[in-house]
């Protein structure tokens, strides 16, 4: 009997850990078949007609606009701090050079990307997300339809630009503060020094690093503007609520966001 109820148990670990192989594999494919639709209509002329355009540059605005000047003060100060920790230890030991090279590897090519694209998915594409699964859930994309009116060009495909432009310009201003910030620390308020550190900071931006960076940042950027709105798409039990909706968005993003970083460290030190 007890061989019997261990057998079951068994049966049972496996059946769930294949359903719940199976609704991983389902989750990731309807992610990369909705961002293929939206990258479709992204580079679509009929998504930017008159009536369309509006709606971009609204969710471009909403995504962007009211979080960069907070977003870049906080960025300033955070800067001030580990720069100054950093520049002081370096030439505490005779080292200024590594440390422009620790700042900047640390700072710019790693936490700046990071952080901006976790600001804005908290900011903007998580409650984006929330916002599309309530509207499906009640019947809005029916009714779209109804109307003529694509509800993936005219919903969500305004929020996953409005997503990437916030994600790249927010960490475009980050970088070029840090930059600046990071020359004071170290030369001052003069022009003497501008030489040696534009040409420390082209060493550390090579052409390989530079794409890494870029690439980077750009899946960020998708990763944190798409996963939110394309989970909102999916089925789930009628228990679920936006919180639902929210979590499983957020463990996607992390698990995307930590490959994404993993793949640009192999790329960049190995």
């Amino acid at each position: 009997m007890a061989a019997m109820t261990h057998g079951f148990s068994l049966y049972d670990w496996l059946t769930n850990i294949g359903r719940g192989a199976v609704r991983w594999a389902i989750g990731w494919w309807m992610v990369l078949f909705i961002g293929a639709q939206l990258a479709v209509l992204a580079f679509s002329p009929s998504s930017y007609r008159r009536e369309a355009q509006g709606v971009v540059l609204r969710q471009i605005y909403q995504a962007a606009g009211p979080g960069l000047p907070g977003f870049t003060s906080l960025m300033a100060l955070f800067n001030v701090v580990v720069i100054r920790i950093v520049v002081v230890t370096a030439f505490a030991y005779g080292l200024p050079r590594y440390g422009l090279d620790a700042v900047i590897r640390v700072l710019v090519l790693e936490l700046i990307p990071l952080v901006a694209a976790l600001f804005v998915a908290v900011d903007y594409s998580i409650p984006g997300g929330t916002q599309v699964y309530k509207l499906r859930r009640d019947g809005g994309f029916e009714r779209l339809r109804r109307q003529g009116i694509d509800p993936l060009s005219h919903e969500m495909l305004p929020r996953v630009l409005g997503g990437i432009f916030a994600v790249l310009l927010l960490a475009l201003v980050s970088c070029v503060i840090s930059l600046v910030l990071a020359y004071i620390a170290i030369h001052g308020f003069t022009w003497a020094g501008l030489a040696s550190y534009n040409h420390a900071v082209g060493n550390i931006f090579d052409p390989v690093v530079s794409m890494i960076f870029c690439m980077k940042t750009l899946a960020f950027a998708v990763a944190v503007a798409l996963l939110p709105v394309a989970t909102a798409l999916r089925d789930l039990p009628r228990r679920g609520s936006g919180a639902s909706v929210e979590l499983q968005g957020l463990v996607q993003m992390f698990v995307l966001m930590l490959t994404i970083e993993v793949a640009s460290l192999i790329g960049n030190y190995y």
